[in-house]
């Protein structure tokens, strides 16, 4: 009896298998790459430094598609001014950033943004020292990026079933969302 509840567990195991993966029927939503980049760049330009030491101006993103990372990213171009309001040599800087569902005014928000790649070619070095150690805190000025607005249109089947954005998952071509149940309220 025992071999036999045995056997016909291991037969099934494959279908559980099958079952657990299946997500089941969720409500879904595409956000485009031009939709995308469109919320990005309404953002910049962007302006912060340490007054009298050195400014920066922040401008042009570029959208960046992270598949592998399951992340947003962006390019973008630095303009510097020294102290004296010299102008420094452009350079480009590259991040990335996690994704985030805000119920509270229905947003997709970039958080958490990482440096991962900078360029300025010409840059003395002591410059450069300084540049690299303001990093970290150009990181945190920028914040949280609001990426879409979600309609009241896009969040109406899904808020009948009790659901929210939940899972988002980044393509070539955009951002796919699904959606999950909302938690219950506290």
């Amino acid at each position: 009896m025992q071999r036999r509840l045995l056997l016909m567990l291991m037969a099934a195991l494959p279908a559980a298998r099958v079952l657990a993966q299946d997500e089941g029927p969720r409500p879904r939503l595409k956000i485009s790459a031009a939709q995308l980049y469109e919320a990005l760049s309404s953002r910049f330009p962007m302006r912060f430094g340490l007054p009298g030491v050195l400014e920066v101006q922040v401008s042009a993103p570029r959208l960046e598609l992270l598949p592998s990372r399951n992340k947003l990213g962006a390019g973008l171009r630095a303009d510097w001014s020294d102290a004296r309001g010299q102008p420094l040599p452009a350079g480009d800087l590259d991040l990335v950033f996690a994704l985030r569902y805000e119920p509270a005014d229905q947003t997709l928000r970039g958080h958490d943004p990482e440096i991962v790649d900078l360029r300025w070619p010409g840059m003395p070095p002591q410059t450069r020292e300084t540049v690299r150690a303001l990093l970290p805190s150009l990181a945190q000025n920028l914040g949280e990026i609001l990426l879409h607005r979600f309609t009241p249109r896009e969040l109406a089947l899904a808020d009948t079933m009790g659901f929210q954005p939940q899972d988002f998952r980044v393509e070539d071509d955009g951002l796919l969302i699904l959606f999950g149940p909302k938690p219950p309220h506290s």
